[in-house]
């Protein structure tokens, strides 16, 4: 038996037909060599570009098409606690017999991810194949870290209203190691509402624009400084896969985000 991230008891699979509705882990099938296994994704999944515009799409990670899902056929949905509505997966679980659910919370976690997936689709060889591509890029990045000075930055994720991240996001364990502290360094919320106007801008170092959700350009960079009297060589436009994506996309973002802080 293989457990998943709530505990959920899975067995495995060597015949799986799998709708995905997370985007980074869409792309981990893939490379796992499950593209064929693959049937369904969301509108989300854009990786990899060349193979995956031949799988059907459903919808988002928030609302799907049900007579889409339901010609499916799956035997398998993966989903993630962040990405996806309660309300819908147990929607879609009365029509999926097996319902996978993801949560990783730091890169490190990805080790377990590989594992999971492997085990339960009998892909062991490729999982191990990407452990240990992992593990290169963690050390190679935790010997980066050595050499840079720790920066406490603002991760914006959205606009109107600005939204950062918590400290226990995915996105704020990858920043952390590289050095980089996200800012509020307490919140309530996984996803917080931040008020530029208390002093925050003050506390950081350099304030981060990601590609995603939001996509922010070099033309809002421009707007903040202006609007905050902000130094323009403290804002830094960041691409928000290599931050946000686990899976096998983590294995690149470690080695980005090594570089990345050494600008910051």
């Amino acid at each position: 038996m293989f457990i998943d991230a709530i505990g959920q008891e899975h067995q495995t699979s060597t015949q799986p037909r799998i709708l995905s509705l997370v985007p980074s882990i869409t792309e981990l099938l893939f490379d796992l060599d499950l593209g064929k296994e693959l049937v369904g994704r969301t509108a989300f999944c854009i990786h990899p570009k060349e193979r995956v515009t031949h799988i059907q799409s459903i919808g988002g990670t928030k609302q799907v098409n049900m007579d889409k899902v339901k010609a499916l056929n799956a035997t398998h949905l993966i989903v993630n606690v962040d990405e996806n509505p309660k309300e819908l997966v147990d929607e879609l679980a009365t029509i999926i017999p097996h319902i996978i659910v993801t949560h990783p919370q730091s890169p490190v976690d990805n080790i377990s991810l590989y594992q999971l997936l492997g085990n339960i689709f009998d892909r062991r060889d490729q999982a191990a194949r990407l452990m240990s591509e992992f593990q290169a890029a963690r050390t190679h990045a935790q010997m980066s870290a050595f050499d840079l000075p720790e920066k406490k930055v603002l991760y914006l994720i959205w606009k109107d209203p600005w939204m950062s991240v918590s400290p226990d996001t995915y996105i704020s364990q990858a920043l952390r190691g590289a050095n980089m502290i996200t800012l509020p360094d307490q919140t309530d919320n996984r996803y917080p509402e931040i008020d530029l106007e208390n002093g925050i801008l003050g506390e950081v170092d350099a304030v981060l624009f990601s590609s995603e959700p939001f996509l922010f350009k070099q033309n809002h960079l421009d707007e903040f400084a202006d609007t905050y009297g902000i130094a323009r060589d403290k804002l830094h436009v960041i691409d928000g896969e290599m931050t946000s994506w686990y899976g096998s996309r983590a294995i690149a973002g470690l080695r980005y985000l090594s570089d990345f802080a050494k600008g910051v």
